[in-house]
């Protein structure tokens, strides 16, 4: 498959005059995770990242499609610190064969309904590793998905290697919650918003779970004045050319 663009350079241009671009993705849906169902309520159009299987991974796939979200795979993935029992199943950790890695890419993409792009869930540790990402992004351009890296480390190979592959990828550039605390999630929507006066483009991750609630709590506040400065769009829309994604 040949794709038009290929990189966090790939942005559609904002014209002189016209408001920037926003995409807010919120990871972790798919485990029954507090604040799942408010995310999706919430009156913008979102991405979200979905783990694969998980009790509530189909069910929350479909009600996000249906409410008008874009859908993500959220691949779980080592980090460097922590357990390999806090990724989940179908995780990518770096024992694995070349083979594993490909079996275990696909089958999560395929679990995951409506998914167009992935991101990773932590992923520390596989994000620098070029042996496995080469293959996670071979199977994505291969299905026809994106890649957003979540920006774990300030390591990561994967822009060098999706731009070899003319992968489409995307990069984070802001946590609203990488510290639980309305306090916090509050700054730093504030903080975004003084972004989108002197950016053209900005992605911002939040998550369900422990965070779900004060993410919904500030969002719903401030979602008004975030509309009224910027175009809230998918990922996907970040991309020019993006008619090719997996439908």
């Amino acid at each position: 498959m040949l794709f038009p663009l290929m990189c966090k350079g790939g942005f559609a241009q904002v014209e002189e005059g016209e408001k920037p671009s926003l995409s807010i993705v919120i990871d972790d849906l798919g485990n029954h995770m507090n604040g799942t169902e408010d995310i999706l309520n919430l009156p913008v159009q979102l991405t979200v990242a979905i783990m694969p299987f998980m009790p509530s991974t189909t069910a929350d796939a479909n009600a996000a499609f249906e409410k008008g979200h874009e859908v993500i795979v959220h691949m779980p993935m080592e980090p460097k610190v922590g357990k390999k029992s806090w990724l989940g199943p179908g995780a990518i950790t770096a024992d694995l064969s070349d083979e594993e890695i490909r079996k275990r890419v696909e089958e999560a993409i395929e679990n995951v309904p409506h998914a167009v792009g992935m991101n990773h869930h932590m992923g520390s540790k596989i994000t620098e590793d070029k042996r496995i990402m080469q293959i996670v992004l071979e199977v994505c351009a291969e299905k026809g998905l994106f890649y957003l890296d979540s920006k774990t480390t300030g390591k990561s190979v994967i822009p060098t290697l999706a731009e070899e592959l003319h992968l489409p990828y995307l990069e984070n550039n802001m946590f609203f919650d990488d510290t639980y605390s309305v306090n916090h999630i509050e700054k730093q929507t504030q903080r975004l918003e003084n972004k989108l006066k002197t950016e053209n483009s900005i992605i911002a991750i939040g998550h369900v779970g422990v965070s779900g609630p004060m993410m919904v709590k500030v969002l719903n506040r401030h979602i008004g004045h975030l509309k009224e400065n910027a175009h809230i769009i998918p990922l996907s829309e970040q991309i020019e050319g993006s008619e090719w994604l997996r439908q």
